[in-house]
């Protein structure tokens, strides 16, 4: 039976929260192999307004788009390679590689390409196509804290959250650093105001959210202070 858009989300939502629930008890994310892996397919079923493959074990793809392209999956946490099964790969017109961020429960899209462009990403071995997940060392996001401007900083009390120059938040209470962040996030979210969910029904990350929550304290320091006369 074909899902609405809007169990589609639903059910999203609710393999995110179980994800976060799992990491909250301890479990490591390259142990939920089967929890990220649906979270995977349910994310492009949604953005691609498509459906789950018919069958489980489709040979080869796991989402069907509005347009009727089968489309090929693959999510990671920590893996830096995925794999294709070479003889299958044929029946597949379009290959979606995907993140899950653990520390912001953020998914990030490595590969979204028509399959005969994400051939030439891939190379051969053992009758697989694989494509490398790993980030390049000279991305901003892998630059230490210390080579990187704080942008943007907020006070709640005792915590604050700092902005870096690529977008990346960190939020500290008492002077340390808490990590995860989102959890906290969240919490003065709610105190806030603010939706801690995007229009969609999923979760914002912490970069989304962290800037929200800076953002929302700064205009209330703004009002709150004395008027220039």
């Amino acid at each position: 039976m074909a899902l609405s858009q809007f169990q589609i989300i639903k059910s999203l939502g609710e393999a995110l929260s179980w994800f976060e629930r799992e990491l909250a008890w301890g479990v490591p994310a390259s142990e939920l192999n089967h929890l990220t892996g649906r979270i995977g397919e349910l994310y492009t079923a949604m953005f691609t307004y498509g459906q789950m493959a018919p069958d489980p074990k489709q040979r080869g793809y796991d989402v069907v788009s509005a347009d009727g392209q089968k489309i090929s999956v693959k999510t990671v946490t920590s893996s830096t390679q995925v794999s294709f099964n070479e003889s299958t790969f044929s029946d597949v017109d379009r290959v979606v590689v995907l993140r899950i961020n653990a520390k912001e429960l953020a998914i990030e899209i490595l590969m979204d390409q028509p399959a005969s462009e994400a051939r030439d990403s891939m190379r051969t071995r053992a009758g697989k196509l694989v494509f490398p997940t790993y980030k390049s060392p000279t991305q901003a996001d892998n630059l230490p804290r210390s080579d990187l401007q704080i942008t943007k900083r907020a006070d709640a009390g005792q915590i604050q959250i700092r902005q870096y120059e690529n977008g990346t938040v960190e939020v500290l209470r008492d002077g340390q650093l808490v990590a995860p962040a989102l959890p906290l996030l969240r919490e003065l979210s709610m105190e806030l105001g603010i939706d801690h969910l995007n229009s969609t029904g999923t979760p914002k990350n912490t970069r989304h959210l962290g800037d929200q929550i800076i953002r929302e304290l700064l205009a209330r320091q703004q009002e709150a202070s004395p008027q220039d006369e």
